[in-house]
């Protein structure tokens, strides 16, 4: 018969040895859990780029994530007047409202998982271009010059006004740094294919017309430009 002394002992020895067991199966299923992917931690992704040998930019991209975050990179000459070319990068926000219509033309085109070009060869080729689904659970992608597909036609025309918005200032930068007499001209013909509608994400370059603004080296007038450019708001993506 075991003694109290001994009966305490065997108590606290089985006690240590159950203590010892669970946390090493906690420590177990903390392990599994941890390898196991986290798809809903995973933000969907749309890559549109466009590849156009001897245009202005030759070749961009922009990337953009499910929480609106985006880059643009793209490779274009560093002036209207020189053949030299520089590669570009800058990152931003996209609106809620162009953020949410980008997610929801990727769904209408299938997250680009079919075939996307209009296979008519009798087109003009305007550009390779290339459209990139991926998030936790898919990822797709197609090439194509003209789809007849109406949300891609939609997310084309939608990318290459963020796109233009970007290359102004992307020159803007440029010009501020290098040539300030030529900032004039560059905000002038902005103005011109804002009020077109041709532009938008204006909040995308505001940056660069801020400092264009607040550099009192720079003549009144076109700081009053960059001004009335920044208060013009964010015209909205085509709808039709």
């Amino acid at each position: 018969m075991i003694g109290t002394g001994e009966a305490r002992l065997h108590c606290a020895g089985r006690r240590r040895r159950f203590d010892r067991s669970s946390l090493i199966l906690l420590i177990g299923c903390l392990a599994l859990l941890g390898s196991l992917p986290v798809h809903a931690a995973d933000p969907a992704t749309v890559i549109f780029s466009l590849d156009f040998p001897n245009s202005d930019p030759e070749h961009y991209s922009i990337t953009v994530q499910s929480d609106g975050h985006a880059r643009y990179e793209c490779s274009g000459r560093i002036s209207d007047d020189s053949d030299d070319r520089e590669t570009y990068q800058t990152e931003f926000t996209f609106s809620d409202a162009t953020r949410a219509r980008i997610f929801d033309l990727a769904v209408q085109a299938h997250y680009f998982s079919g075939k996307l070009d209009s296979g008519n060869r009798k087109l003009a080729f305007t550009g390779s271009k290339k459209l990139v689904y991926k998030d936790g659970q898919r990822e797709a992608s197609a090439f194509y010059n003209f789809s007849s597909l109406p949300a891609v036609q939609q997310l084309t025309t939608l990318f290459q006004s963020v796109s233009a918005t970007l290359e102004f200032g992307r020159r803007l930068t440029h010009d501020h740094r290098y040539q300030k007499l030529a900032l004039d001209d560059e905000l002038k013909r902005m103005e011109d294919q804002i009020r077109r509608g041709d532009l938008i994400e204006l909040q995308a370059v505001r940056p660069v017309l801020q400092e264009i603004h607040d550099d009192s080296s720079v003549i009144n007038m076109v700081r009053a430009r960059a001004q009335r450019i920044m208060e013009m708001g964010n015209p909205a993506p085509a709808t039709h």
